[in-house]
């Protein structure tokens, strides 16, 4: 007994490292498709439709960082534009093996093409991060990203969702969703590389309790600061 209980959390530390190491695997798949997309496109990102007129999902205006994949009207768009060419046959590398609450992967897949869905990575496909606002689609080109509102060059283009919020988003079916225990958030890079960086200090979390309104200004905060991450 002594022996099972020194093992267990030796055990559970190294399924945690296994499953981390699969999700950098999982979004350095996800950059590939992107780069052979943006080769079939003119060199264009994955991008998406403009926003609904009524917001009926948690993409309000054109250009958001965004989680999802597609609508409730069907259309889709940011990574999910891929399910159907790049990742027709690796759809599961869009969700995250070591997630904090129930896997759902399933479940979203499931949703693709009827309704909303969403993946376990966040993806920056412009740069709007604001409830209302008027169309941004100003980095839409993988060559020519630009700079972020800090002076920086955009590099970040996708990492996984540590999301804190009130439950009245789930009308939006958005919840309270983390990965790695908070410990590390795995980020995807515009030249292909993925980074691991230190989350122990919830830098790369997203706390929108009480700030529903700025949640989107908050997620894309999170990723102008993966642009500053050292190279």
């Amino acid at each position: 007994m002594i022996l099972v209980a020194i093992l267990l959390p030796a055990l559970a530390r190294a399924r945690r490292q296994s499953n981390r190491t699969i999700c950098a695997a999982n979004l350095r798949e996800i950059g590939n498709a992107i780069h052979v997309y943006a080769d079939m496109q003119n060199g264009c990102i994955p991008f998406g439709p403009d926003a609904p007129s009524l917001i009926f999902s948690f993409y309000p205006s054109t250009g958001d960082v965004t989680s999802l994949i597609t609508l409730f009207n069907q259309q889709h768009l940011g990574l999910g534009l891929m399910l159907n060419d790049q990742l027709a046959n690796e759809k599961k590398i869009l969700f995250c093996p070591d997630v904090d609450q129930d896997y759902w992967a399933d479940q979203q897949l499931a949703n693709v093409g009827v309704t909303q869905a969403q993946c376990d990575y966040y993806y920056r496909h412009a740069s709007n991060g604001k409830l209302y606002a008027e169309p941004d689609t100003n980095h839409v080109k993988l060559g020519n990203l630009g700079l972020n509102s800090n002076g920086i060059p955009i590099r970040a283009l996708a990492m996984d969702v540590n999301f804190l919020c009130d439950a009245s988003l789930q009308v939006f079916q958005i919840t309270t969703h983390t990965c790695h225990h908070n410990e590390t958030v795995n980020i995807l890079f515009s030249d292909g590389h993925v980074a691991a960086a230190d989350n122990r200090n919830n830098d790369y979390t997203v706390n929108a309790i009480g700030n529903t309104a700025g949640a989107l200004g908050l997620i894309l905060a999170v990723m102008e600061k993966a642009d500053a991450f050292p190279m």
